[in-house]
């Protein structure tokens, strides 16, 4: 075979040799026996919230409350009035999982020649599963039905959802005022069991919050100069997600932030990530194939409120 022909035969694939001998160079003994796996932006949401078993591609969840005074004045061995009876309200969420797909080719040589050798493989498996997990939590945040990318307009996600109850925060950081007007937005109903919200942001504006608390001269503002303290205000945790956006608004400065119990938050999964492998002797290239099936929704979407045109 001609050096030509052969060059050609290696470009079939995805993941080239000259990836892995940057310089023109063979890895040498004496290096790492193992690749550096860089970090990437961990899946923090998807841990706080409910996930769904879907029995079939479509799954609907059924909701009942009293959702107003049910109690009416009684008087002795009297029945009520038929305008006094009351019944629950009944309602429904629906979850309709979509399908994404990844594909990852790796040719022969990479597979004999990298210097993990026959253990690559399963290096690749184990990242595929963890970026299929950070990819799945952007689109349950940032999933937008009108956005040009097109894996994140395959479904609308939370941001896009939250929609009832709006704060503005016109262009300014997130502050105390702020996090006050969400909690005042949201019906008092929602609020009875304060203790399961949180502040969900981004990492900067979470992090600008976490300073203006610092500029305080007191042992309370040292502790979050110094130490990775955890933020509250009025005992609701404020937490940075790291898929969070940062790059809204006409300069693309601007964050969101969210008020919801994070178990309002359904993830239903009709079919967990499923990784299948192929080898095309042929081209000499083995085929990684990822594929999973899965929506969101809020169960009760009244119980969410939205910061919007948060400053960073």
């Amino acid at each position: 075979m001609t050096i030509t022909a052969n060059r050609s035969f290696l470009q079939k694939a995805d993941m080239a040799i000259q990836d892995l001998t940057a310089g023109g160079a063979y890895l040498v003994p004496a290096q790492a026996k193992k690749f550096m796996r860089l970090l990437i932006k961990q899946s923090e949401l998807l841990q706080m919230a409910t996930f769904v078993p879907m029995g079939a591609p479509k799954h609907q969840i059924s909701k009942i409350k009293f959702g107003s005074r049910i109690l009416r004045p009684g008087k002795e061995a009297t029945p009520l009035a038929v305008a006094d009876r009351v019944k629950p309200d009944l309602s429904s969420m629906e979850l309709d999982a979509q399908l994404f797909k990844a594909e990852v080719h790796l040719s022969d040589e990479v597979l004999e020649d990298n210097i993990e050798q026959a253990a690559l493989q399963q290096t690749i498996l184990d990242m595929i599963a963890e970026a299929a997990g950070r990819d799945m939590e952007d689109i349950v945040v940032n999933g937008d039905k009108n956005s040009a990318e097109p894996v994140l307009a395959v479904l609308d996600g939370i941001l896009k959802q939250a929609q009832s109850h709006l704060v503005d925060a016109a262009g300014t950081p997130i502050s105390k005022n702020l996090l006050r007007d969400l909690l005042k937005s949201l019906p008092s109903e929602y609020l009875r069991d304060k203790k399961q919200m949180v502040f969900l942001t981004s990492v900067d504006a979470e992090l600008d919050y976490r300073n203006s608390l610092a500029e305080r001269a007191t042992v309370g503002g040292d502790r979050f100069l110094e130490e990775d303290a955890p933020v509250l205000y009025s005992g609701v945790p404020v937490r940075s997600i790291p898929l969070f956006p940062e790059n809204l608004g006409p300069q693309n400065n601007r964050s969101v932030a969210l008020l919801c119990n994070p178990k309002n938050i359904h993830v239903g999964l009709w079919r967990k990530i499923k990784l299948e492998s192929i080898r095309d002797p042929s081209a000499g290239v083995l085929k990684i194939i990822a594929t999973m099936r899965f929506d969101a929704r809020y169960a009760e979407e009244p119980g969410v409120a939205k910061l919007i045109n948060v400053q960073l």
